[in-house]
């Protein structure tokens, strides 16, 4: 068989490669198992050599040999897992390049779970979350276009854009039969890492964390120092939807409530290097009043070290939902002609020992049944409920001796649910009704106090309005929303005349999830009262079970 030029490289290049892995692996094993895996390695190899130029000289139309060494190169990581990727030359380019710190986008972290471009968080204050994204969404269309199968970088080129444009995704929703189209006007989007932090009027500080990048310690110590002095009795950190960022920020924002020398995380590997420890390095440390963390599904990699760590530590009560369970570390890696790989090299152990990392999350993206709808929410539940089952069985105590929980994510000391959104609800918000009623409405009403109340006639005005993009509802599903569309048309009325913080702050009325988590300092003012608190609720549950 004659080849030609291409064929002649790829198989010089190949011939070198599979003598490079034999020679690694050989070299890498025990010597009673080299002969063993040095024969299986190379017959695979030359199995391999054997498939690729049968193809290439038989197959009944051309073949592109770099696309399948590509394909080839990705098929093999797929046995890892899904963090765990190839990039091309422009694709690793793309992943290495610094981002700016404001675009033209639309307000959602996204990350590619199997073929599924898939909302991670929606963030607080811009288009996409004010017109109701949810964490888990999955972006099927982008104005029309299927984006299933799509890269993240090519899926953000589409959605991104200039300010003030509109881009129509379409949205596969858990739970929800029809697709949602969602018409959005792209605005700039400023990364802040700590977006909100004031003193709530029962005297409890309030201190939203978005992200860990590297101004997060440096904001939390300044918004930390305000709050002290204005005078409070506690301390709720908000980690919801946080999905992590830089780990020395999380460990430096530890830092301020549990002092210096402590031992926060620790990674596992098999390469050299990845056995590392990490210590708080500042003599800083927060005391004299109770701290709450508040996690939920979407509070991730360095939020869920922070908040395992004030756990471990005994400094904070953390309640919620338990974490995502992402608790992996990954390094790049560059190749030759610009190529470049990302693997994950270790694991994220807290100070009580336990593993963050949430195994089943790999699965489940890796999952193809998961992947194109093949497996009911039934048996995905079930998975979720051995796995939390499990996690239950892997005990591990805090410095003061409390009981813990391992097996992947933060099992919070005290479970609290949030509130879901009724169909009405969703509605609205999908058609960004609140946010366009708010403008319309000051544009007739320029006096708007900080104490606006919203009266039962400007209730009936917004229905009018809402009846314009054909809302329908029936009569009882309004009444049991009354109280939550009074909230919002006030919040956003509030928000354009005051700005951002002051609607955030009246949303917060209706965050049940946030008003449990504060009506527990006026219960147990202490964090020793916490804590025996969280003892009683889980023996009850032991009990019960």
């Amino acid at each position: 068989m004659k080849l030609n030029r291409v064929s002649k490289i790829v198989l010089s290049l190949s011939i070198v490669g599979w003598l490079i892995i034999g020679f690694l692996i050989f070299n890498s094993v025990n010597v009673e198992a080299k002969d063993n895996i040095k024969t299986n390695i190379y017959k695979k190899l030359k199995l391999f050599n054997e498939v690729l130029f049968k193809v290439k000289e038989n197959y009944v139309e051309e073949v592109d040999l770099e696309e399948m060494f590509d394909s080839a190169i990705e098929g093999m990581l797929d046995e890892t897992d899904p963090h765990t990727n190839y990039f091309t030359p422009d694709e690793f380019k793309r992943f290495t390049t610094n981002t700016k710190g404001e675009f033209g986008g639309l307000g959602i972290s996204i990350d590619k779970r199997g073929q599924y471009i898939t909302v991670v968080a929606p963030i607080e204050g811009t288009p996409a979350y004010r017109m109701g994204i949810l964490a888990g969404d999955k972006i099927i269309k982008v104005d029309g276009e299927s984006i299933v199968g799509v890269d993240t970088d090519e899926s953000i080129k589409l959605m991104r854009g200039e300010p003030g444009t509109n881009v129509v995704i379409t949205i596969k929703r858990p739970g929800v039969k029809d697709e949602l189209d969602f018409d959005i006007e792209r605005d700039i989007i400023k990364i802040e890492s700590i977006p909100y932090a004031f003193k709530l009027d029962n005297g409890i500080g309030y201190i939203r964390i978005r992200q860990f990048n590297s101004n997060t310690s440096k904001e939390l110590r300044e918004n930390l120092d305000e709050l002290e002095e204005k005078g409070i009795r506690g301390l709720l950190i908000d980690l919801r939807f946080n999905p992590g960022g830089l780990l020395q920020e999380a460990i430096n924002t530890v830092n301020e409530f549990i002092g210096k020398d402590k031992l926060v995380v620790f990674t596992k590997g098999r390469a050299k290097g990845t056995n590392r420890e990490h210590f708080t390095r500042y003599n800083r440390q927060r005391t004299g009043y109770p701290v709450v963390v508040l996690i939920n599904e979407g509070s991730a990699s360095a939020s869920e070290i922070f908040a395992g760590s004030m756990q471990d530590w005994d400094r904070g009560l953390v309640v919620g939902k338990t974490s995502f369970g992402k608790g992996s570390v990954q390094r790049l890696f560059p190749l030759s002609e610009g190529n470049g790989i990302k693997i994950t090299t270790a694991k994220y152990y807290i100070h009580s020992g336990r593993c963050i990392h949430k195994d089943l999350n790999d699965q489940l993206l890796t999952d193809e049944r998961v992947q194109n709808g093949d497996i009911s929410k039934k048996e995905i539940d079930e998975m979720k409920d051995k796995a939390e089952k499990e996690s239950k069985e892997k005990i591990y105590y805090t410095e003061k001796g409390r009981i813990v929980y391992g097996g992947g994510g933060i099992t919070p000391d005290v479970e609290i649910s949030q509130s879901r959104l009724n169909d009405l609800e969703i509605e609205m918000r999908r058609k960004n009704v609140f946010f366009d009623y708010s403008v319309k409405y000051l544009l007739d009403h320029e006096e708007i106090r900080k104490n606006f109340t919203v009266s039962n006639e400007l209730v009936d005005n917004f229905l009018t309005y809402v009846e314009e993009d054909d809302i329908q509802y029936e009569q009882t599903t309004l009444d049991s929303s009354m109280i939550w569309i009074k909230n919002q048309i006030k919040s956003n009325i509030i928000g354009r005349k005051y700005g951002d913080e002051e609607r955030y702050k009246i949303s917060l009325d209706e965050d049940t999830q946030l008003q449990e988590a504060i009506a527990l300092f006026d219960k147990y003012p202490s964090l020793e009262l916490m804590f025996e608190y969280s003892q009683q609720i889980s023996e009850e549950t032991e009990e019960n079970n």
